[in-house]
């Protein structure tokens, strides 16, 4: 199934949906952050394993200070590079569902600049789950039509306005920690981007 109207996306987000979304570096599988079983239901749709919390998007800075606290160590990088491709590490001001934090209550965010993904944050007024929509241990997606078609059906549709390009690489995710970048994942952003900013180890 295949829906061209980020209105009626948002509104099935909302009733605790899950939809295939673009983003600027994959096509992500996601749901809100906040809806346990819409998270549930990812887990399962892409077999991914316990204890490894899914990405998540936001659309703006309200968003960021709403539901997540940016510590000042990490807000020179968040300045830096969003909206884009980082992912931080950051603690939570509100409860979210349990596969979306780390044994420390902290998840992983990104601000995205794609506008399908940004519009669907914003309308829903809360973060997006953004795991790549692959059933774990395949290739990630690109475009549509790499979407595995195990994860979608007539409960999980495809969001797709038009061929709107994506990056073909995941985030880089890293956690400001005494004083350092620690990188937990490579992706688009490159390690030499980040020295810029501060050891990286």
């Amino acid at each position: 199934m295949q829906w061209d109207s980020v209105d009626q996306a948002v509104a099935w987000l909302r009733r605790g949906g899950c939809v295939v979304y673009p983003t600027e570096t994959l096509y992500a599988l996601g749901c809100l952050a906040t809806e346990v079983h819409a998270c549930a239901m990812v887990t399962r749709r892409k077999s991914r394993p316990e204890g490894k919390p899914f990405p998540l998007i936001v659309s703006g800075w309200e968003m960021v200070q709403e539901f997540f606290l940016l510590p000042e160590a990490a807000r020179p990088l968040a300045q830096a590079f969003w909206p884009g491709p980082l992912t931080l590490v950051l603690g939570c001001r509100q409860t979210l569902a349990p596969e979306t934090m780390d044994a420390q209550g902290r998840a992983a965010v990104r601000m995205t600049p794609h506008p399908v993904a940004a519009a669907l944050c914003l309308g829903c007024g809360g973060p997006l789950v953004a795991t790549s929509a692959n059933v774990s241990g395949e290739p990630a997606p690109a475009r549509p039509e790499e979407v595995d078609r195990a994860v979608l059906g007539e409960d999980i549709p495809l969001v797709s306005t038009r061929p709107w390009p994506t990056g073909g690489k995941p985030s880089t995710i890293v956690v400001v920690e005494r004083g350092a970048i620690r990188v937990l994942r490579e992706g688009a952003v490159p390690r030499t981007q980040l020295a810029v900013w501060g050891d990286v180890v």
